[in-house]
């Protein structure tokens, strides 16, 4: 009886093992999933998760609830300390933010990139978010240098970042600004040198707000505007400016800001449309002319025909 009894439970701990490495299988392609820690806590991997029912923010709070208290067939190493707690979690428009406890400020530089990895990219699965915030007893989250993280999505952990050094990559853009009458777009070819950690989309937007170099194109986007966040999803671009973008800066008619930056974009990636928001709303008129609630497509017909490529 007592040999028959450790058989038991040794048989009982192999079938508990192997539902175990069950669990923790990655996600089929087109699968839904969470991130988790690897076992050692170094990295995150994902995990196969079906992704909640309900509206948006429910379904995000239920995300983060499973994070923190995964289900018994949902096996892995949460990437959300016990001590740090998820205080409030809204929605602005496609924007969620997730207010923490003071804790979150006591955990380690490399648990910390890891923690905000793991929880952006699982969040931003959800349909209707497109970027998150973190916040620390409701003020902005900083980084090391005193600055505010800001906005963050998938793009901001391309290429394993947070375990990798920065590498640097070439490319051309074709970029659109505002001829000299202010009445037409024109093209200009740009060699730029970026580090990977830099998404292509925000690098364009970026080099938008610049302005142009050398004679004959003009800038399109008042410079005060902060750019709050830019990703690409399901072929659709989204830049997200704060109020400041909708007061025009130039004398130039209205639908030249606003195409630039579509323009440019589809041109310049993989995005078929663009959607402009404001603060995380796309309920906005640019300079009460150019309708921003639905994405827009590139047009052409705007750029000046006898035009020379810097």
């Amino acid at each position: 009886m007592k040999i028959r009894r450790i058989l038991a439970a040794v048989l009982a701990v192999i079938v508990l093992m192997s539902a175990a490495c069950g669990r923790n299988s990655e996600p089929d392609e087109g699968e839904s999933f969470i991130y988790c820690l690897n076992e050692d806590k170094t990295g995150i991997v994902k995990t196969a998760y079906e992704l909640p029912e309900g509206e948006t923010l429910e379904k995000a709070r239920q995300m983060l609830e499973d994070m923190r208290n995964p289900a018994d067939d949902i096996g892995y190493i949460s990437p959300l300390p016990e001590e740090v707690e998820i205080q409030e979690c809204n929605l602005s428009g496609s924007i969620l933010e997730v207010d923490f406890s003071r804790e979150y400020l006591d955990v380690g530089q490399l648990m910390e990139k890891l923690l905000r990895a793991a929880v952006v990219q699982s969040l931003v699965q959800i349909e209707g978010i497109n970027g998150v915030a973190f916040t620390i007893d409701g003020e902005p989250l900083k980084n090391s240098d005193g600055m505010n993280v800001g906005l963050m999505n998938e793009d901001d952990f391309v290429g394993n970042r947070i375990s990798s050094p920065s590498s640097y990559q070439t490319d051309t853009l074709t970029l659109y600004f505002a001829n000299e009458g202010g009445d037409r777009l024109v093209a200009r070819t740009v060699d730029v040198r970026y580090s990977s950690n830099v998404s292509k989309d925000k690098l364009i937007v970026e080099k938008l707000l610049q302005g142009p170099s050398g004679d004959g194109a003009y800038p399109t986007i008042n410079p005060d505007a902060t750019l709050l966040s830019v990703t690409t999803k399901d072929g659709i671009c989204y830049v997200n400016f704060d109020s400041t973008f909708l007061t025009g800066a130039y004398d130039i008619l209205p639908e030249l800001t606003v195409y630039s930056i579509v323009n440019s974009l589809v041109e310049g990636t993989e995005a078929v449309k663009v959607q402009i928001t404001i603060n995380g709303e796309s309920n906005a008129e640019y300079m009460e002319t150019v309708d921003l609630s639905q994405p827009l497509d590139e047009n052409m017909e705007l750029v000046a025909a006898d035009q020379e490529d810097e």
